[in-house]
C-alpha cells in the first residue's frame, strides 16, 4: 500500500472517539471547566530478539485508555481511566475538575495557553509504506535469523544478537475551542551487534549496525526503500570488528575530529536537544536529568557555537521520530530556529510555556507516552543543518585533518546536569594522518563542555552527508516517561578537541 493512501486503522476508528469527547468536554463545562481536552491514546508494541539464531523473545503489548485535561481558575487537573465508555468519560472529567479545584488553593502561578487555530476532523498518518504489524511474526524472525547467519558465518564472530523494536501510536483529541483530530505514527528500530571474545584475555569487543530508529515501515528493515544498506554493512562489520580488535590505542590529548552523523546526533541530543527545553531552561523540569544552562535571559547572546551552527527543532521532517502532524495539546507541526548564526534564538515549547516567553503561539512541543500520564514538553526532532552555499563531503572534511581522528556510530556517554560537561565514545575511530584514514584506534572519548566544543566546529558538510539519526525511548519527568526522536546533522570538523583514553581512565 502507497503512504498516500494510508488511513488511521479501522480499529481505532471504530471506538467511540466522538461520543467519549462530547462526554468529557460538556461534563467538564459543566463542572467549572475554563478548558478541557480529551485524549485518546493507544500504543501497539512488539520486540523481536534473536542470540545466535535461536528466538530468545517475542514480546506484544497493547495500552488503551483516555485522558481528560482541564483548567479551573488558572489551575490543572487530570484525571484518566481505561473504560471508553461515554458515562466513564463524563465522570472522569468531573474528577480532573476536582483535582483542579482541590489544588487551586496550592497554585502560585495561574496556567495560561497560548492560542492555537481550531482543527475539525483533521486526520494525520505518517509515512511508511508497510506496516509492520501486518507483517507476519515468522517472517520477522525469518529475517533476522538470515542477517545473524550472514554475521555468524565470518570468521572472528563469536556471537550475534539481532532486534527490532517495532511502534505504532494512534490517538485522538478533541477540546473545547472545536479541535477534533486522528493521528497515527509507525516507528521501528532494526539492530544486528557481533562479539568477539577473547577467552585467555578474559575480554570481548562488538560491533554494531548504525541504522537509526526512524519513523519508517517494515521497507526499512528488509531494504526495500533504499534507504539502508544492509548487505553491504553486514559484509563489512566482521572486517571492522576484527581490525578493531587488534587496533592501537590512541594517545590522549587534544585532538582534531571529524564526526560522523552516526556519532554526531547523540551529542546533539544530550548538549543541545535538552538543553533547548524550556522546561529545563527555567529548571521547571530538574529531577529526571537536570536543568540547563543555556537560561532564558542568554535568549539572543548565548554564544552557542561557531557561525557555521544552525540548529532547529521540527516536528515536521519526514521519517523523523518526533515527527507529528499535531502535538498532545492540539497545536499543528512546524519548523523553526534554536541557534541561528551559533546563537541561542529560541526554545521548545508547550502552550502553557509559550507565553512565559512573550510567545502568542506554542511550537507544538507536548507529549505524554500513556492515557495515564500528563502531557508534558518533550523533545522535537532537534536538528544542525548543512552547509547551505556548498556540498562539501565527508572525505573533504577528513582531507583537511593533519593528524585526527575520524569518529563513526554511538556507545556510551556521560554529561551532567546542566548539559554542560559532557564526554561521548563511539562504535569505531579510524586515525586520520595526511588527510586520509590510516587504521582504526580503540579506547577513544572526546570530553569538553558544551560552548568549547560547538564553539570550535570549523565546518559542516553539505546536504549529501545530512542523516537522521535519533533516539527511540528519551526518558523524562516523574513518574517517567518515554519518548521517541530523531536528530539529522551532517559531518563535521571539530578542531582542538580533548581526548581521552578510556582504557587509561579505568586505570587498566
Amino acid at each position: 500500500m502507497s503512504i498516500a493512501s494510508r488511513v488511521v486503522d479501522e480499529q481505532f476508528r471504530a471506538l467511540p472517539l466522538s461520543a467519549l469527547a462530547d462526554a468529557a468536554l460538556s461534563a467538564a463545562r459543566a463542572a467549572g471547566a475554563d478548558h478541557a481536552d480529551l485524549r485518546v491514546h493507544r500504543l501497539v508494541q512488539q520486540s523481536i530478539r534473536v542470540r545466535d539464531g535461536r528466538v530468545e523473545a517475542v514480546r506484544n503489548a497493547t495500552d488503551l485508555g483516555f485522558a481528560v485535561r482541564v483548567i479551573v481558575d488558572g489551575t490543572w487537573g487530570f484525571a484518566s481511566h481505561a473504560d471508553l465508555s461515554p458515562a466513564t468519560a463524563a465522570e472522569v472529567a468531573r474528577r480532573a475538575v476536582t483535582v483542579a479545584t482541590t489544588l487551586r488553593a496550592l497554585n502560585r502561578e495561574r496556567v495560561e495557553l497560548a492560542t492555537e487555530p481550531v482543527y475539525r476532523d483533521a486526520q494525520w498518518v505518517s509515512a511508511y509504506d508497510i506496516d509492520p504489524f501486518e507483517v507476519p511474526t515468522p517472517e520477522k524472525v525469518a529475517l533476522l535469523q538470515d542477517y545473524s547467519q550472514r554475521l555468524s558465518a565470518a570468521d572472528g564472530v563469536d556471537h550475534v544478537t539481532a532486534t527490532v523494536l517495532q511502534v505504532k501510536e494512534q490517538t485522538y483529541y478533541a477540546d473545547t475551542a472545536g479541535s477534533s483530530i486522528t493521528q497515527q505514527r509507525v516507528r521501528l528500530h532494526p539492530q544486528l551487534e557481533a562479539t568477539t571474545v577473547d577467552p585467555a584475555a578474559g575480554a570481548f569487543e562488538t560491533m554494531r549496525t548504525l541504522a537509526a530508529p526512524a519513523g519508517r515501515g517494515w521497507e526499512y528493515v528488509t531494504g526495500a526503500d533504499g534507504r539502508w544498506d544492509w548487505d553491504g554493512e553486514l559484509a563489512r562489520i566482521p572486517e571492522w570488528l576484527a581490525e578493531k580488535v587488534k587496533a592501537p590505542t590512541v594517545a590522549p590529548g587534544p585532538t582534531d575530529l571529524v564526526i560522523d552523523p552516526s556519532n554526531l546526533w547523540l551529542t546533539i541530543h544530550e548538549s543541545i536537544g535538552h538543553a533547548t527545553e524550556y522546561d529545563r531552561a527555567i529548571g521547571y523540569e530538574s529531577a529526571y536529568a537536570g536543568t540547563s544552562f543555556a537560561t532564558p535571559d542568554q535568549l539572543g547572546t548565548l554564544r552557542y557555537g561557531t557561525p557555521v551552527m544552525h540548529v532547529t527543532g521540527d516536528r515536521t521532517e519526514e521519517f523523523g521520530l518526533a515527527t507529528v502532524g499535531f502535538d498532545d495539546e492540539g497545536v499543528a507541526g512546524q519548523r523553526w530556529d534554536l541557534i541561528r548564526d551559533g546563537v541561542l534564538v529560541g526554545y521548545q515549547l508547550d502552550r502553557a510555556f509559550a507565553p512565559r516567553l512573550g510567545l502568542d503561539r506554542s511550537n507544538g512541543c507536548s507529549y505524554a507516552d500513556s492515557a495515564h500520564h500528563v502531557p508534558i514538553q518533550r523533545m522535537a526532532n532537534v536538528s544542525l543543518q548543512p552547509d547551505p552555499q556548498r556540498d562539501t563531503t565527508t572525505e573533504e572534511l577528513i582531507s583537511r585533518v593533519e593528524d585526527g581522528i575520524y569518529i563513526v556510530g554511538d556507545k556510551s556517554w556521560s554529561i551532567d546536569m546542566q548539559r554542560y560537561n559532557f564526554q561521548f565514545t563511539g562504535q569505531r575511530f579510524f586515525r586520520i594522518r595526511n588527510g586520509r584514514l590510516a587504521g582504526q584506534l580503540r579506547d577513544v572519548a572526546y570530553q569538553a563542555t558544551t560552548t568549547d566544543f560547538w564553539g570550535s566546529m570549523e565546518a559542516v558538510g553539505g546536504p549529501s552527508t545530512w542523516v537522521l539519526g535519533g533516539a527511540f525511548n528519551c526518558g523524562k519527568a516523574q513518574p517517567g516517561q518515554v519518548a521517541a526522536v530523531s536528530h539529522g546533522c551532517p559531518s563535521v570538523l571539530v578542531r582542538g578537541v580533548n581526548i581521552l583514553n578510556t582504557r587509561t581512565e579505568a586505570g587498566q
